[in-house]
C-alpha cells in the first residue's frame, strides 16, 4: 500500500508541474485564438500523462530495456493523442468561430430589418400625409384656383410615383433575400443597357446641370439577365446623380479583363467618409447628411438602391465594390463575359 501511495505521489507531482506550466502558458496566451488555447490544453494534458509515467518508471528502477519499452509506448500514445486531439480541436475551433460569425450575422440582419421598417415607415408616412392633405383640400374645394389645382394634381402624381418606386424596390429586395430571384442569362450588350439608363437619367442630371460622360466604344457583352442588369446600371447612375453637387460630372466606363467584364460609375460627390464605406451596400443606409437625398432628387429610394445593386450583382455571380477617388467615389461592377 505504501508503494502505491508513493507511485501516486510521484505521478501527481510530475503532472502538477506540467499542469502549472500549462496554466501559466494559457494565461500568457489569453488574447490568442481558440485554436491556440485548445492546442496548449491538449499538449498540457498529454504531457502531464507522459511525464507522470516516465517519472514513475524512473522511480521503479526498471532495467534499461524495460524503461526503453515504456518510453516508446508513451511516446507513441502521445503522438497519436496529439494528432487526433489537434484535428478535433481545429474542427471545434472552426465550429465555434462559425457559430459566433453566424450569430453576429444574424444580429446584423435583424438590425437591418428593424432599420428597414423604420426607414420605410418614415418614407411612406410623409408622402401619405401630404397626399391626404391635398386630397381633402380638393374634395372640400378649399383650393379652387385652376393653377393651384393643377399643381396639386401634379404633386399627387409625383408622390404616387415615388411610393410606387419604393414598393417596387421592397419587392425586388424581398425576392433577393428570399432566394426567389431566378435569372435567365443571355448575351447582353452592355453598351445598349448603359445607353437606355443614360436616357432615363438625363432629365434629372440636366435639371441639376450634371454632365453625364460615357465612353463611345469598348463596351463588352456580358452574360446577364437584361432586366436585372438594367436595374443595376440605372440604380448606380441615379445614385451618382443624386449625390453629386450641381455642375458636377458622372462618368461611366466599361472594359474587359481576361474572363470578366467591368463597369465603372464615378462621380464628383466629394467622397464617402471612410467609416461609411463598408456600410454603403447595407439596407436602408443613406450615409451622412451631405449624401442624404433632398428635394428634386428624382425620388429617394429609401436607402434600398445600392442594396439591390449588391444583391443583383451577386445573383449574377459577380461582385461590386466602392472606393473613394480624388474628387468623389467610384463604383466598380465585375461580371462574367458572354
Amino acid at each position: 500500500m505504501r508503494d502505491l501511495l508513493l507511485i501516486f505521489a510521484i505521478a501527481l507531482g510530475a503532472a502538477l508541474g506540467i499542469g502549472l506550466a500549462g496554466a501559466v502558458l494559457l494565461r500568457a496566451l489569453r488574447r490568442r485564438s481558440i485554436t491556440v488555447h485548445l492546442n496548449v490544453l491538449l499538449t498540457t494534458t498529454v504531457g502531464a500523462v507522459a511525464v507522470g509515467v516516465m517519472a514513475v518508471a524512473e522511480a521503479m528502477f526498471l532495467s534499461p530495456h524495460d524503461l526503453e519499452v515504456v518510453l516508446i509506448t508513451v511516446a507513441a500514445a502521445a503522438v497519436v493523442s496529439l494528432a487526433v486531439g489537434g484535428h478535433v480541436g481545429r474542427r471545434l475551433a472552426r465550429a465555434a468561430v462559425w457559430r459566433d460569425q453566424a450569430r453576429e450575422r444574424e444580429r446584423q440582419l435583424e438590425k437591418g430589418r428593424r432599420d428597414l421598417v423604420a426607414w420605410v415607415s418614415h418614407d411612406l408616412r410623409t408622402p401619405l400625409a401630404g397626399l391626404r392633405a391635398m386630397a381633402e383640400a380638393l374634395e372640400d374645394r378649399v383650393v379652387r384656383d385652376p393653377d393651384t389645382v393643377d399643381d396639386y394634381h401634379r404633386r399627387i402624381r409625383l408622390e404616387t410615383d415615388r411610393m410606387t418606386r419604393l414598393v417596387d424596390d421592397l419587392f425586388e429586395l424581398s425576392r433577393i433575400n428570399a432566394g426567389a430571384l431566378r435569372l435567365s442569362l443571355t448575351a447582353v450588350p452592355l453598351g445598349e443597357v448603359v445607353s437606355d439608363a443614360l436616357a432615363t437619367t438625363f432629365p434629372l442630371a440636366d435639371a441639376r446641370r450634371i454632365k453625364l460622360v460615357a465612353s463611345e466604344s469598348g463596351w463588352p457583352t456580358v452574360a446577364a439577365s437584361e432586366p436585372e442588369l438594367a436595374r443595376v446600371v440605372a440604380n448606380l447612375l441615379l445614385n451618382a446623380v443624386r449625390y453629386t453637387p450641381e455642375d458636377g460630372t458622372v462618368r461611366i466606363e466599361a472594359g474587359r479583363e481576361e474572363d470578366h467584364a467591368w463597369l465603372s460609375v464615378a462621380d464628383t460627390c466629394g467622397g464617402i467618409p471612410p467609416a461609411d464605406l463598408p456600410r454603403v451596400f447595407d439596407i436602408a443606409f443613406r450615409g451622412e447628411p451631405a449624401r442624404t437625398p433632398g428635394p428634386g432628387d428624382g425620388g429617394a429610394s429609401g436607402g434600398l438602391g445600392l442594396a439591390i445593386v449588391h444583391g443583383l450583382v451577386e445573383a449574377h455571380g459577380g461582385r461590386v465594390e466602392v472606393r473613394n477617388t480624388s474628387d468623389g467615389c467610384q463604383f466598380m461592377v465585375r461580371l462574367a463575359t458572354a
